[in-house]
């Protein structure tokens, strides 16, 4: 397959006006620097990276069989060109369902489906007392298990609290075998983030959510992440962060990033749908449980970025938090952005920042398909 296509293209250098050509990977990128507010064109930027996807198109991650295909379909849809099907906590059963299923779907991609990079490993390695919306089967991490899960399928990213015995050691050990390990659902102190990025985490799992927060005395998690990371990942949903937030965390973390979170319920409308092993329901666009705790979202990629815009950011750089800075932290440096060799994986946009085409390693994806 080939294709060329015209407008304004976000290169690693900044905007060009001109054409790109590719089939699977870019192969020129021709035209001249220039600002899109002095014409009319489409823009053209770098595929969106979505590194925590629970469900979407009423199917969750944790059914496996073929529900990770059609989760990945319904995100292509709105421009999500890479992403990472994501875990719950839940009994070990479960998660080799779920991570035998993404390790199908990693090592072989469907036509009009977001490439399934791997595995975001988000329980059961994390703090009881910080289940958000995670089913209580919380547990201790061993290095023996997670060596079993990852033949399963490529774990890309393992979320652990910190402050569980043992769990020190293990993030270092992980890191040290080329494994990104966050920080999420934590009760950790400041001092617990610290020492976790001293052995190697480097993320911290939907900034804000599921960890201790910042007070001026007891600085939390929060605290540690804004002082001290390089990576986040932030839900920009306008419900699980307030805005003022957002920019708190803009200003603090140089290469912030931001993820969906998106569970079963995206796409579809209001009703009940499974996460996990919870029932959650949506309702006036948020997910919950039946005490009100905010159980994922709905939000969708490219309504992330067109919020990012709405906060004041501009198109470059909200590109780049949901595209390129996700790309990098995992070291896919032939993802993420639009230049020679890299692969064909963009979005084209209209002047109102809605969806035109979406091209996924060269391929046209239908928007249209049910």
């Amino acid at each position: 397959m080939s294709g060329a296509i015209k407008g304004n293209i976000l290169t690693p250098a900044g905007w060009v006006h001109g054409g790109i050509e590719f089939d699977e990977r870019v192969k020129v990128v021709d035209g001249a620097a220039a600002n899109p507010a002095f014409n009319a064109d489409d823009y053209i930027i770098p595929g969106f990276i979505d590194l925590h996807v629970h469900g979407g198109a009423g199917k969750d991650v944790m059914e496996g069989g073929g529900a990770v295909y059609a989760i990945a379909a319904m995100h292509a849809r709105h421009g999500t060109t890479s992403m990472l099907a994501t875990t719950m906590t839940a009994p070990p059963e479960d998660i080799d369902v779920a991570l035998k299923a993404i390790g199908e779907a990693a090592a072989s991609r469907r036509p009009g489906t977001a490439r399934v990079l791997g595995a975001h490993l988000e329980g059961p390695y994390i703090n009881s007392g910080k289940l958000g919306a995670q089913p209580n089967y919380a547990r201790a991490a061993t290095l023996e298990e997670v060596q079993r899960l990852a033949a399963l399928a490529p774990l890309r990213l393992i979320t652990v609290a910190p402050e569980i015995a043992g769990h020190l050691g293990l993030v270092r050990q992980l890191s040290d075998a080329g494994m990104r390990v966050q920080i999420g659902h934590t009760l950790g102190s400041y001092e617990d983030g610290v020492a976790a990025l001293e052995h190697g985490a480097a993320g911290f799992t939907h900034l804000f959510n599921a960890m201790s927060g910042l007070h001026h005395r007891e600085p939390g998690m929060v605290g540690a992440a804004l002082a001290h990371a390089e990576y986040a990942e932030l839900i920009p949903d306008l419900l699980h962060v307030h805005p003022g937030a957002i920019k708190v965390a803009l200003r603090a973390i140089p290469r912030l990033y931001c993820v969906t979170d998106s569970t079963a319920a995206t796409g579809m409308p209001d009703g009940e749908y499974m996460l996990g092993r919870h029932a959650v329901h949506k309702c006036m666009g948020g997910v919950r449980l039946p005490d009100g705790t905010l159980a994922g979202s709905t939000l969708t990629m490219d309504q992330a970025l067109r919020n990012l815009v709405g906060l004041g950011l501009d198109l470059a750089d909200a590109s780049k938090r949901v595209s390129t800075h996700a790309a990098d932290y995992l070291g896919l440096h032939e993802r993420g952005r639009l230049a020679h060799g890299c692969y064909a994986d963009l979005v084209v946009l209209d002047r109102d920042l809605k969806l035109k085409a979406v091209y996924i390693e060269g391929e046209l994806c239908d928007l249209n398909d049910a």
